[in-house]
């Protein structure tokens, strides 16, 4: 199921803000050099990201799932001043290269890069949270967002990348990884602790608001 196509996509980039010249780099160069390039947040739902930070305005986020660091440079836009983010990758090869992308940003000192796991980071991290991004292994997300949540304070935001998994949890494909994402969506529609909805962008986007 193609939840957006490149013709919606084409319009949805016209008509909102451009990508800051560093983010462009970061993106081309990560089709370049990536096999999964589609990993990469990309253009609207930087923009998307951005936005939602500077609503929320957060002191600290969490962002598990580094990647190449492009929504990583996107979240920092709505830092409060002196806020920071810490964000979180098992990925080493990729280390040398998202400290050069973060090294040019202006928001270079406000980045707390950690490589490991991101099971054992997180309670490491000092809390509270005023917002976190969820985008790493689907099969651990359960658990990236109840240790988010534990540390997350009232009002706080968590966001939850690709549940509806092109297409296939509507779809109800029965493949092991469609199935764990389904259950999770399930669980956190069920979820009393939390105000919840899904933005159909891109590969789908749970927005959380803990109560």
């Amino acid at each position: 199921m193609d939840m957006f196509d490149d013709l919606l996509t084409a319009y949805l980039e016209k008509t909102c803000d451009r990508e800051p010249a560093l983010l462009q780099h970061i993106n081309r160069e990560t089709y370049l050099k990536e096999t999964s390039p589609h990993m990469l947040s990309g253009h609207f739902q930087g923009r998307l990201l951005a936005f939602l930070s500077k609503l929320v305005s957060p002191t600290r986020i969490l962002e598990v799932g580094t990647f190449t660091g492009y929504a990583t440079l996107c979240l920092a836009e709505g830092l409060a001043q002196g806020g920071e983010i810490h964000t979180i990758d098992n990925n080493i090869e990729l280390e040398d290269r998202v400290r050069e992308y973060f090294g040019q940003s202006a928001y270079n000192t406000n980045i707390h890069y950690h490589i490991g796991d991101a099971a054992a980071i997180i309670p490491t991290i000092a809390g509270p949270l005023d917002l976190v991004f969820i985008d790493a292994d689907k099969k651990n997300n359960g658990t990236y967002y109840e240790l988010a949540l534990e540390k997350s304070r009232r009002g706080g935001l968590i966001l939850i990348d690709n549940v509806l998994w092109k297409g296939k949890v509507v779809s109800e494909a029965n493949d092991s990884q469609t199935q764990q994402i389904t259950t999770l969506n399930h669980q956190l529609a069920n979820d009393e602790r939390i105000e919840k909805l899904i933005l159909p962008v891109r590969d789908g986007l749970f927005l959380l608001r803990k109560r």
